[in-house]
């Protein structure tokens, strides 16, 4: 039996300003943006290279607003991926490396893989972490 994670629901206040900053900064491909309503709007995207996509919910869907954390987006490279948010105007914390229990500050030389770590978060403060993993065997 396979069990995966597919979609991760993603608390925001406002769909239109949450698709420009997933889609336009961080960018993320919108897979649905479907209006059920006046009331619902069902909004899909995901990550490049990803097989988790993020559902975007409004308030009254069950979560509160912005409450998201502990997501973590796995890239081949975190100074890479550093380097792209910032330039795509995303405020992205400097590159950290969880160590003897805490997040520090990397050292220019230091492996990243498994411990160096980015953080950003979203409009209405939903966290993410994008970690450092090396190709899996």
């Amino acid at each position: 039996m396979e069990w995966k994670i597919e979609v991760v629901t993603v608390p925001v206040s406002d769909q239109d300003r949450a698709i420009d900053f997933y889609a336009g900064k961080v960018g993320f491909a919108v897979d649905i943006d479907f209006r059920v309503s006046d009331e619902v709007r069902l909004v899909q995207m995901t990550p490049p290279g990803s097989a988790c996509s993020i559902h975007l919910a409004t308030p009254g869907m069950g979560m509160e607003t912005g409450s998201l954390s502990g997501v973590f987006l796995v890239v081949p490279d975190v100074r890479a991926a550093h380097a792209e948010l910032t330039a795509r105007g995303v405020e992205a914390g400097e590159v950290q490396i969880f160590d003897d229990g805490a997040y520090r500050q990397a050292r220019e030389g230091e492996s990243l893989d498994n411990v160096g770590c980015v953080f950003f978060s979203d409009p209405d403060g939903n966290r993410w972490c994008v970690q450092q993993i090396p190709a899996r065997g």
